[in-house]
């Protein structure tokens, strides 16, 4: 799907054309955003922003969307964008923006800010699998690729269930944040056919090693996503994986 098979993860306020033409000697696909869609979710950002948080509050969420892909148009790096909704037109109508780009739309159901999980955006999201299946619908009659951002260790919820639920609902790309359950990437990976990336804790060798020998697909790199140094050293053995014999 992209080479080497590394992935900057998105990181709200951070994530925009500039940061992904800066990681793209070390990764092949960027995850731009978050970015709120709709007024619910836009409205949640404002009070992140109250309290410190960098969050992307363009005026026109769609045209930011647009812009920022257009000018990754000659990128050695494939794009995609990271999107919150707490309803699924604006999501149809990102994932359309994404589409005319080639660029991967990515469903946001990881965040878990109190403010964003209250109007019904981000992790609370994995908790209603007949709303958030619904988005991944709508993304993917839009012609483009479609990713979901899941979160391991949400109380109350089967993760591998929900992973195949998404499948069957048009998902392609998987990018799971196992959290400190790790082997939680080799039970979706089993559970479907959809390219896994694997999230959370990618720095070094040993954290690229465990991730792929669970079967995924990528991984992903999220903070540190603007190192170097990390991001060399996760290139590095992340090649080194897959030009290895099976």
């Amino acid at each position: 799907m992209f080479e080497p098979r590394v992935a900057l993860a998105s990181l709200s306020g951070e994530a925009d054309a500039d940061w992904a033409r800066a990681g793209s000697e070390y990764a092949g696909l960027a995850f731009l955003g978050g970015i709120a869609l709709d007024t619910a979710s836009r409205e949640a950002a404002r009070e992140l922003v109250a309290r410190d948080r960098n969050e992307f509050l363009p005026d026109d969420p769609l045209a930011f969307i647009d812009a920022e892909l257009a000018s990754l148009a000659d990128a050695a790096i494939e794009p995609a964008f990271n999107v919150r909704s707490a309803t699924v037109e604006p999501v149809r109508e990102a994932a359309r923006v994404c589409a005319d780009h080639d660029a991967v739309v990515e469903v946001n159901a990881h965040c878990r800010q109190d403010e964003l999980c209250a109007v019904g955006c981000g992790e609370s999201l994995l908790r209603e699998t007949d709303r958030l299946a619904e988005y991944v619908t709508a993304a993917a009659e839009s012609g483009a690729t479609v990713s979901v951002k899941l979160r391991a260790e949400v109380a109350g919820v089967d993760l591998v269930a929900t992973a195949s639920r998404l499948e069957t609902a048009g998902a392609d790309v998987l990018h799971v944040d196992a959290m400190d359950s790790e082997a939680v990437v080799a039970d979706v990976v089993d559970a479907t056919d959809c390219f896994v990336v694997a999230n959370n804790g990618v720095r070094d060798r040993d954290s690229v090693r465990q991730y792929l020998e669970y079967g995924a697909d990528a991984v992903s790199v999220g903070r540190p996503s603007d190192d170097p140094r990390v991001l060399e050293r996760v290139r590095d053995a992340t090649v080194e994986w897959f030009a290895s014999p099976a």
